[in-house]
């Protein structure tokens, strides 16, 4: 009876401390807010607070758009998509990496450089996602890799980036 006692009493401090230690994230990830990041999967839930126990309100379905987080709590974080809604997701969910969403109606000038002046080399649609390469100081294109087709396209013509922001 001691050695079940003891096995068990060991075997429940294992789980309290495993537990302890993945719940132990404060939400403080020492990281700027705001700050753009992009969505990890194709199928992520969107909820109406920060846990598992709020309902959905929808599911985000396109890969890679960006998103920016606008506060954090524990493992959820508060995320304002393209259009202005807000919701909270978990943190897994969500990736550093760097896209832009085009957000000007209709099709979007590519230009061979950081030129309206310079050669048009593709033209997108809105609501394409591109990755973004680089957004150079005083200047108001970024460099942007849509799927192959890479080119500068104005800044002010993008959702994912702030208006001053220098990415190398």
């Amino acid at each position: 009876m001691r050695i079940f006692l003891g096995i068990f009493t060991c075997m429940a401090l294992m789980m309290n401390l495993s537990w302890a230690q993945d719940t132990n994230d404060d939400g403080d990830s020492g990281l700027a807010i705001p700050r753009f990041v992009s969505l990890r999967s194709n199928h992520i839930n969107a909820r109406s607070g920060p846990g598992p126990r709020y309902p959905i309100e929808w599911v985000y379905m396109q890969k890679s758009a960006p998103v920016e987080i606008i506060a954090e709590f524990e493992l959820f974080r508060k995320i304002k998509d393209w259009q202005g809604s807000e919701t909270w997701v978990h943190k897994s969910m969500l990736s550093g990496k760097r896209f832009i969403k085009v957000i000007t109606p209709g099709e979007n000038n590519i230009y061979a450089k950081d030129d309206y002046k310079a050669k048009i080399i593709a033209r997108v649609e809105d609501e394409v996602i591109g990755e973004v390469k680089k957004c150079p100081v005083n200047s108001d294109f970024c460099l942007i890799d849509f799927d192959g087709a890479e080119g500068w396209i104005p800044r002010q013509n993008l959702y994912g980036i702030y208006p001053d922001e220098i990415i190398d």
